[in-house]
């Protein structure tokens, strides 16, 4: 079972590379984050010209997340039960009998921010959520743009990062807390070249200079990190024409 986690930066502008992405992978489960647009207007009928079904929960111009898979999603939730935000950045649901939480967690701007403190009380709901969920579910896979690079290991120059935003240590505190609740980021199960990075900024050629970041996850439980066979980032669509500054990650389970 191939279950997979891509922010494109404008499901508009994006179609044709997510669909020739579903054609040449075929996942099980591929789901998108940064959609940019009205839940109404996600392209349901074109993913089911090529096999696939769709949910979104998205909002005009920002934000949005979508769950594309073979299978129907069962399910959905759309909200934290204990943080009324407008902001569409979470759909969990039900495929094949895999609780799957995509995940589009804040940017937080910059370090001390109003827009940091949304990130960090966004956080605590996230926990929240996920330990009840994980009480509902024994299979879960957690996965998305986390907009927080776990450690050192994955950002280009740490040094130059420092505490700055998506590496701060309230940050990835949060984010140990997620792997306090018995997930794990399974990226890490497996052997991978030094400097393996999910984004790169557009700007200052970075995915020319591998001036990149680790930040798009796949978090999974006990069972399902047992399952897991590979993990990886597919590279090649960030040299795409026109692409997302994401590259897509896939774990690969037994079923």
């Amino acid at each position: 079972m191939k279950i997979a986690t891509w922010n494109v930066n404008s499901m508009k502008v994006r179609l044709p590379h997510v669909v020739e992405w579903l054609q040449n992978h075929e996942p099980d489960v591929l789901v998108l984050q940064e959609i940019k647009q009205l839940t109404e207007n996600f392209p349901t009928e074109a993913l089911q010209e090529i096999g696939y079904h769709s949910i979104a929960s998205g909002q005009k111009t920002y934000n949005g997340v979508a769950v594309i898979s073979k299978n129907p999603a069962t399910d959905a939730i759309t909200d934290f039960p204990d943080l009324d935000d407008p902001q569409r950045r979470i759909l969990a649901s039900t495929v094949d009998g895999i609780r799957i939480v995509d995940l589009y967690i804040p940017n937080g701007s910059e370090v001390g921010s109003e827009k940091y403190e949304y990130k960090l009380n966004w956080l605590k709901s996230l926990r929240n959520f996920l330990e009840a969920e994980m009480q509902r579910h024994e299979n879960v896979v957690v996965l998305g743009d986390f907009n927080i690079a776990p450690a050192d290991a994955d950002v280009y120059d740490p040094e130059k990062w420092g505490d700055a935003i998506l590496c701060s240590p309230p940050e990835r505190q949060a984010l140990a807390e997620l792997f306090n609740l018995g997930l794990t980021d399974v990226f890490r199960k497996f052997e991978h070249p030094e400097g393996t990075f999910s984004w790169w900024d557009y700007r200052a050629a970075g995915f020319r200079r591998n001036a990149g970041l680790r930040i798009d996850l796949i978090l999974t439980s006990d069972g399902m990190t047992e399952r897991c066979k590979a993990s990886y980032v597919d590279k090649e669509p960030r040299a795409w024409e026109r692409p997302s500054d994401h590259a897509p990650v896939i774990a690969e389970f037994d079923r």
